[in-house]
């Protein structure tokens, strides 16, 4: 079995995987204190909680985007899997052209994905990441990554407006019954969820004016089934988007290794 990590800024999503087949996953909060110990022993009683055996696991694959946690995940994988994790990042075979004016600067996470919907619809498409940050990127015809927006997430520009406005309360991010609120919180849930609504269907609308194409839509992320379902520019939710670029940049890699055996 394949364990795949996405550790992002806020949570670390976890997918167990039978072949191509995605069996069970797990989603926890990304804290960068917490030791291999601390994760090791939370991820195996995990996988042990599922009805499965640690051993059962033959490779992990990581994507990460906080780069202090990188030490800790191998540290992890050598300690309660016994294995050295394939970590998505330079030299890593992904099958997919960066256009990238520097191409090390993109996200793990945002290659990972435009893998997976690249190979879902074999077309150029648009990939919405709903997580810490918001995320729109284009991939071409010829499954290249062209680049992309990033915009500041739901969730930590709801932060913002609270902290610097000491009047507003916290509230949680859901969908309003109306634009217009009629106190305070319905108000401000109004403005965070319909103006994601109007920034993430007014990028894609540029994109594909900028690029003359008219293309399939996909969105990922936590808040992806929650916002998604108002924009008139997505097509597709897929959760687990992530994981599945995971499965399949692990899957090229074992293959590309399996070549090289033959060959020397």
């Amino acid at each position: 079995m394949l364990l795949a990590i996405d550790i992002g800024n806020t949570n670390i999503v976890l997918g167990l995987y039978q072949g191509k087949q995605l069996i069970t996953h797990w989603r926890l909060a990304t804290q960068a204190e917490r030791t291999a110990d601390e994760y090791g022993i939370i991820i195996t009683q995990l996988v042990t909680y599922a009805g499965f055996v640690v051993d059962q696991i033959s490779a992990i694959v990581v994507s990460c985007v906080v780069p202090p946690m990188l030490t800790m995940t191998q540290e992890l994988a050598q300690k309660f899997f016994k294995l050295d994790p394939l970590i998505v990042g330079p030299g890593i075979k992904t099958g997919m052209p960066i256009l990238y004016e520097s191409p090390k600067d993109v996200g793990a996470d945002r290659i990972v994905n435009g893998i997976a919907a690249y190979e879902k619809y074999r077309d150029s498409c648009i990939i919405v990441d709903f997580g810490t940050a918001t995320t729109i990127d284009l991939i071409s015809k010829k499954g290249e990554y062209v680049g992309g927006a990033i915009a500041p997430g739901l969730s930590i520009s709801l932060e913002a407006l609270v902290q610097r406005a000491s009047k507003l309360p916290r509230i949680e991010i859901v969908k309003p019954k109306e634009v217009i609120g009629r106190n305070t919180v319905n108000s401000i849930q109004a403005g965070i969820f319909f103006g994601y609504v109007g920034l993430v269907d007014g990028i894609v609308r540029r994109i594909q004016k900028e690029h003359g194409v008219q293309v399939k839509v996909v969105a990922t992320g936590g808040l992806a089934p929650l916002v998604a379902s108002e924009c008139s520019s997505i097509h597709e939710v897929d959760e687990f988007l992530t994981l599945e670029g995971l499965r399949i940049i692990h899957e090229r890699n074992s293959l590309q290794e399996v070549k090289i055996r033959a060959q020397s």
